[in-house]
């Protein structure tokens, strides 16, 4: 389905206009199908994102490492690793570089929660199931080529 008939709008002042809402709209459809993924292990896209990252990582990040290397680089970095934190998911150590800070490394009720999610990431890929992966490769182009165009 077209994204005229997806939101029921016929015209776009141009094809940036019309590019920027599919974007937004095929973004919030992404979102909704992998909300399901997310309420199998209660967290939220941002708490998973955090977790691949530590378990990824292999040592201990400090929250200025995590952000940098999130999705979501305007979330509040420190308070969603407070929430890791109370459902045990990751926990904070002693920096080894500099005793004053504190890294954070996931737990192993984190590693196991991933590894369930794991089985479940060939139905997160089936959301492709209707472009190639040469389709998904020239998307990735394009997208690459329009956040660096600033």
């Amino acid at each position: 389905m077209s994204i005229e008939n997806d939101i029921q709008q016929a015209k776009f002042r141009n094809e940036y206009q019309k590019t920027a809402v599919n974007l937004i709209f095929t973004y919030n459809w992404m979102m909704e199908k992998h909300k399901q993924f997310f309420e199998k292990g209660d967290i939220t896209a941002q708490q998973f994102n955090i977790l691949r990252i530590l378990r990824g990582a292999g040592v201990p990040l400090s929250t200025l490492q995590i952000r940098q290397r999130m999705l979501d680089r305007m979330s509040d970095t420190s308070r969603i690793v407070d929430r890791l934190l109370k459902k045990a998911l990751v926990k904070k150590v002693t920096c080894k570089t500099d005793r004053r800070l504190v890294d954070v490394t996931i737990s192993e009720k984190g590693l196991k929660l991933l590894e369930e999610l794991d089985v479940y990431l060939d139905e997160m890929d089936n959301i492709f199931d209707n472009i190639s992966e040469e389709e998904a490769k020239t998307l990735n182009r394009l997208l690459d080529k329009m956040r660096n165009s600033e």
